[in-house]
């Protein structure tokens, strides 16, 4: 069997790994693998290159998606998703794997009911897919979030402020919720744990008054300026406070050994998947083991609020 492999949306550590075995594993069973080039957009224009075991040698590693991404908008009219299918039978592809999340699966889920055998892995350092308790790449970008707020606390404690730190995650706030309490965050805000301003003050009041001479903050982007609630702060609690916004950064590096494992195990699944004739699914890992579901139970569906909040609520 023919399969293609593709990485969308934004990049998350851990894709690479992903692709890997994808391409080991369908060899060690007799398939043949095409990589797409720059997600959906390398389905349209017909962007395929053949993958082989020596091609895809040291990704394990490497950080970002060898194959690229993009966002291609226009993927969700019929006449671009047709295309792309032609583009695939060009070639007696049978089978897509695609890396990615939330739009990705959309796209996907698109394709499979056009009668495309297709396998989705969740690819996004935000942990936003529902269906699974951790998406590849979220580990890894943990990581580089707990790096920058200790760096962080060093200098707040030095110059007694407050600091602020804006982490991606969309309308999840895993990122800031597992960052916060690793690095032991004062506030942890996020849309699942919304905070009021006044709140915030009054407590950093309390702090100054009793003498400590430094503060985090971890929020997930888009729930506050951060740059006008570090002026608010300064200014009503006398608190002199300093926001970073940690951006791109964090989609990138090295991906951490449990991104490398996760990614090769959901690799190399779904390709047992599509040997065994499944396929129109999802897959994720639930108590640490290997699952899959349909596209449907999937998209469109949040996360259940992460209970490690009850933990934060009690230690911070």
């Amino acid at each position: 069997m023919n399969i293609a492999v593709l990485t969308s949306g934004g990049d998350a550590p851990g894709m690479n790994a992903a692709v890997r075995a994808v391409v080991r594993s369908a060899e060690s069973l007799g398939h043949q693998v095409y990589g797409v080039k720059d997600g959906y957009k390398g389905l349209i224009e017909d962007d395929l290159v053949l993958l082989d075991h020596q091609s895809v040698s040291g990704m394990l590693s490497s950080g970002g998606t060898f194959l690229g991404t993009a966002r291609v908008p226009e993927f969700h009219e019929l006449e671009y998703q047709k295309k792309a299918i032609d583009n695939l039978k060009k070639r007696n592809v049978e089978a897509l794997i695609t890396i990615g999340g939330d739009g990705t699966y959309r796209g996907a889920m698109d394709l499979s009911k056009l009668g495309m055998k297709v396998i989705g892995l969740p690819g996004t350092i935000d942990n936003d897919i529902a269906g699974t308790d951790y998406t590849i790449g979220f580990s890894t970008a943990v990581e580089t979030i707990v790096s920058a707020i200790d760096k962080l606390r060093d200098t707040s404690q030095s110059h007694q402020r407050c600091s602020i730190v804006e982490v991606m995650g969309r309308s999840c706030g895993d990122l800031a919720l597992f960052a916060g309490i690793c690095g032991g965050a004062e506030f942890i805000i996020t849309p699942e744990n919304p905070v009021k301003k006044e709140d915030i003050i009054k407590t950093l009041k309390q702090h100054k008054e009793k003498g400590r001479r430094h503060a985090i903050i971890v929020v997930t982007e888009h729930v506050f300026d951060v740059h006008a609630l570090a002026n608010e702060i300064t200014e009503a609690s006398g608190f002199a406070s300093r926001a970073t916004v940690l951006g791109y950064i964090q989609r990138g590096g090295h991906p951490d050994s449990e991104d490398r494992i996760l990614g090769s195990r959901m690799g190399a699944y779904a390709i047992e998947l599509l040997h065994d004739g499944i396929h129109g699914v999802c897959v994720g890992i639930r108590d640490s083991q290997m699952i899959h579901m349909p596209f449907a139970n999937v998209v469109g569906f949040p996360r259940p609020k992460n209970p490690l909040y009850k933990l934060y609520k009690k230690i911070a």
